[in-house]
C-alpha cells in the first residue's frame, strides 16, 4: 500500500541536521501520507509542561528521505514585503507592551520589597536592627532595581512566524529544506526497512527507548498500539546472543513482538519474529 505524493510538496526546515515542519498545512501533509514524526514545540496557553506539544514535527531521517525519493519536499518561501511590514509592526507594538509591563512590575516589586522591611521592622527586637533597616527603607527608591530578565518567558513556538529578527528567522527560509539532490542518497538498511514496512501500510516511529530502531503499529498511532519493535541488521552482521535475549525479553514485558529485519538483494526484506516464551 503505497500512498502518492501529495499534490503540493512540504515546506521541511534544516536546524542543523535536524528536519522541521512548521507550517500545520505540511503537517496535514505529511500525516495524509502515513509519516508520524514527533512533536517538539510548546503551546501558547501551557508552555511549561511537555504532555501536550505543538509546533515543530521533528521528523525521523527515514521520513525525510522517503519524502526526497517522492520528490515532495520544496523550499519553503521568502517573507514578502508586506509581510515583512506587518512583521515590523507587531514588534514595535510588543515592544510598547513589554516596556509598560517592565514599569508596572517595576512598581509592585519596589511596593513588595518596602513590605518586606516594613515587616521586618514590626517584629525587629534590636533597636539597631529597627535602625539598619530604616536606613534601607530610606534608600529604597534610589537604589532599588528591577531586572528585565524578570520578564523574561518562555515563548510558544505553536504559531508559524515566532522570529521577529531575519538572522532568527532564517531556519524558516532553507533554501535546501531536505538532503541537496546533489548529495549521495544514503539507503542503508533501516531506511529499506522504514520504506518497505511504510509500503506494507504499517505506520513508524522511533522505538529507542524500547532497544530497537522503529516501533510499528498497524494503523494510526493515535488509535492503536504498537505491535512490532523492528531491530535492523544486515544479512551478514552477527549478534550477539545476549543482546538477543535481552530485547526478547523487553519485547515480552511491553507486550510486542520483536521483528529482526534484513534487507536483501533486490530490496528485498527478510522478517524473523521473536518471542519470548519462558525459560528453561
Amino acid at each position: 500500500m503505497e500512498e502518492r505524493p501529495s499534490s503540493r510538496a512540504v515546506g521541511v526546515s534544516l536546524c542543523d541536521s535536524a528536519p522541521l515542519l512548521w507550517r500545520v498545512e505540511d503537517l496535514q501533509a505529511v500525516r495524509s501520507q502515513g509519516l508520524v514524526g514527533a512533536l517538539l514545540g510548546s503551546l501558547p496557553r501551557i508552555p511549561r509542561q511537555n504532555l501536550r506539544l505543538g509546533r515543530p514535527l521533528l521528523l525521523l531521517p527515514e521520513e525525510e528521505e522517503l519524502l526526497t525519493e517522492r520528490q515532495a519536499a520544496a523550499a519553503l518561501p521568502v517573507y514578502q514585503d508586506r509581510e515583512g511590514a506587518e512583521l515590523r509592526l507587531q514588534v514595535k507594538q510588543h515592544l510598547e507592551d513589554q516596556q509598560r509591563s517592565y514599569e508596572e512590575q517595576s512598581v509592585l516589586a519596589l511596593e513588595d520589597r518596602k513590605s518586606a522591611l516594613q515587616r521586618a521592622m514590626t517584629s525587629s527586637r534590636t533597636e539597631s536592627g529597627d535602625e539598619a533597616l530604616r536606613s534601607r527603607l530610606e534608600a529604597l527608591d534610589q537604589s532599588f532595581t528591577f531586572p528585565r530578565s524578570a520578564l523574561a518567558v518562555q515563548v510558544s513556538t505553536a504559531k508559524a512566524g515566532l522570529f521577529y529578527r531575519p538572522e532568527a528567522r532564517a531556519i524558516l527560509q532553507a533554501h535546501r529544506p531536505i538532503r541537496g539532490q546533489d548529495e549521495p542518497s544514503c539507503h542503508t538498511a533501516r531506511y529499506q526497512v522504514f520504506r518497505d514496512l511504510r509500503g506494507r501500510g504499517f505506520y513508524l516511529t522511533s522505538a529507542g527507548k524500547f532497544g530497537g530502531h522503529f516501533l510499528v503499529y498497524p494503523g494510526d498511532p493515535l488509535r492503536f498500539h504498537a505491535h512490532f519493535i523492528a531491530v535492523c541488521l544486515s544479512l551478514e552482521e552477527p549478534i550477539c546472543l545476549l543482546d538477543l535475549l535481552a530485547v526478547a525479553r523487553l519485547g515480552s514485558n511491553v507486550k510486542k513482538t520483536v521483528l529482526l529485519c534484513s534487507p536483501g538483494p533486490g530490496g528485498r526484506v527478510q522478517y524473523t519474529s521473536l518471542q519470548w516464551s519462558g525459560m528453561v
